[in-house]
């Protein structure tokens, strides 16, 4: 009997939420016994494929020129015809476009997720994006994000999936994260041990609010904190001294720190008092939210899109409207002045509110089941 063989591609295994969604499906294909096949340009979360059991495949899928996509479409082809691929899913739009192409003409099962709302109100761009929404099923990480595929593409309500992304709770537990992690972060990052830490990860980007977060800083009435930016200093070197400078400007040097992306995110939200996560845009869905939820950390999120469906106000964290430092800094000041007792409750709280709605396990059960209904169609 020939074993079900799956084909994600994306454009490079980087650091993201995409990218480690993509490991996680290739570790849940394994333990069912299938085949898990991975189609990218590379990077420093490839060995993580093969660690989980998938094949990696290195590809110019990265690649926005049209000769090279073209070429892809061929490249495509013959991974299916050499693996027997049966489902191809593409979760980024370069190399959804070559790889609906292959899958079309050999006959192969097409599948989406609809991971980001890549510019949807820019009409130039929705012919481009629209690839997203043109599969025979299409994931969306969000209700949020499902109703903005159905309204701005047309996509019926039949072709539709909702699976919200999952935190992996064995890895992000407290009990899970030993002393010696944190207090090798803490070293690294030179943080006080009195201070309390607000923390902030994400990619660089105007979009992920955190001039907004520096100047709630500013307003912010505490003797005594530190600010992390994780993985701020990664990324346009443009961007990177544009927000040195406002930190320069608000007097909050040796306060906010930027840093380069973190593998250990585990161990450096239990250095946190408060994550931030206070983008200015909606956000399909938020991982942040979710990660640090997981390990019992007050989080405090922009009342915007997906996060509206991870974060509950007043009961496992703070919604603040988007581009407001001045809620963003009470919301701060509530979180920092919250008693022991209120921590450990809050906690509770937070952890059993992901355990319940979001994590990697119920991702990767929804998902294969998208698979096995494309399978029996």
């Amino acid at each position: 009997m020939k074993v079900p063989t799956v084909l994600q591609v994306l454009p490079r295994l980087e650091f993201g939420g995409v990218e480690r969604g993509t490991v996680e499906i290739s570790a849940a294909l394994a333990a069912e016994g299938w085949k898990a096949v991975v189609a990218s340009a590379g990077g420093v979360m490839t060995k993580d494929i093969e660690r989980a059991g998938g094949i990696h495949i290195t590809a110019p899928l990265c690649s926005k020129n049209p000769w090279t996509m073209r070429r892809n479409v061929t490249l495509i082809e013959r991974i299916i015809r050499h693996y027997g691929i049966d489902i191809v899913h593409a979760r980024s739009r370069a190399p959804a476009w070559s790889a609906r192409a292959a899958a079309r003409r050999q006959r192969v099962s097409f599948v989406t997720t609809f991971h980001g709302l890549y510019g949807g109100g820019n009409p130039l761009k929705k012919p481009y994006n629209s690839v997203m929404a043109s599969g025979d099923l299409v994931i969306a990480v969000s209700e949020f994000t499902r109703r903005h595929v159905a309204d701005a593409y047309s996509v019926p309500p039949d072709r539709l999936r909702t699976i919200p992304r999952g935190v992996d709770i064995d890895v992000f537990n407290p009990l899970a994260v030993s002393q010696e992690r944190i207090v090798q972060l803490a070293r690294e990052w030179c943080l006080p041990d009195d201070a309390y830490v607000i923390m902030s990860p994400g990619r660089p980007s105007r979009r992920k609010g955190y001039s907004v977060l520096v100047e709630a800083a500013r307003q912010l009435d505490h003797p005594n904190y530190r600010i992390l930016l994780v993985g701020a200093d990664h990324g346009s070197l443009r961007y990177r001294k544009k927000l040195r400078a406002q930190v320069r400007r608000n007097g909050l040097e040796g306060i906010v720190r930027l840093t380069a992306p973190c593998r250990d995110m585990a161990a450096a939200y239990m250095l946190a008092d408060a994550v931030v996560f206070a983008p200015v845009e909606p956000e399909p869905f938020g991982r942040v939210a979710v990660e640090a939820q997981a390990m019992g950390r007050p989080v405090i999120v922009t009342d915007l899109g997906g996060l509206r469906e991870t974060v509950i106000n007043g009961e496992n964290g703070w919604l603040v409207p988007a581009r407001d430092p001045a809620s963003l800094a009470r919301a701060l000041g509530e979180a920092l002045a919250m008693t022991p007792e209120e921590r450990v409750a809050s906690a509770r709280r937070t952890r059993d509110h992901i355990t319940k709605n979001f994590t990697k396990t119920l991702m990767c059960d929804r998902t294969m089941s998208v698979y096995r209904e494309l399978l029996e169609a």
